[in-house]
């Protein structure tokens, strides 16, 4: 058991590492200094879903198989993590599930950024809109 523990602690530390690394932590927190508690609690959401030994991670209702979970966490970068972070300041709505909430935001980020974006472009500029 002793041996389990220290080899899962091990394994969410490297993780954490991993994440921090692609999501170039240090720039994005040079980038949004006021928000460090956010990206910490960002950052560890994240290795507890890479990590989890379960084999669905539920979000949005769903059960994603967790390799796919990890997979796409895995695969966030710095400006997924501003998006989500601009995302969160901006929702007034009451949210009752926090974690599960911000996992699927984080999930989701890759195949939402683009069209975010350019719905905000078209909502501010029309006469650029496609």
């Amino acid at each position: 058991d002793r041996m389990d523990e220290m080899e899962l602690t091990r394994e969410r530390q490297q993780m954490k590492a991993q994440i921090c690394y692609n999501i170039e932590y240090d720039v994005l927190f040079s980038r949004n200094p006021t928000c460090k508690q956010e990206i910490d609690e960002m950052v560890l959401l994240m290795t507890e879903a890479a990590t989890s030994k379960r084999s669905t991670i539920h979000l949005d209702k769903q059960g994603i198989p967790q390799p796919m979970v990890k997979e796409r966490l895995l695969s966030l970068q710095c400006e997924h993590i501003e998006y989500v972070l601009e995302c969160m300041n901006k929702n007034t709505t009451e949210i009752r599930n926090i974690k599960q909430y911000l996992l699927t935001v984080l999930f989701n980020a890759p195949s939402t950024m683009g069209n975010y974006y350019k719905a905000a472009v078209n909502h501010d500029m029309p006469q650029f809109a496609s």
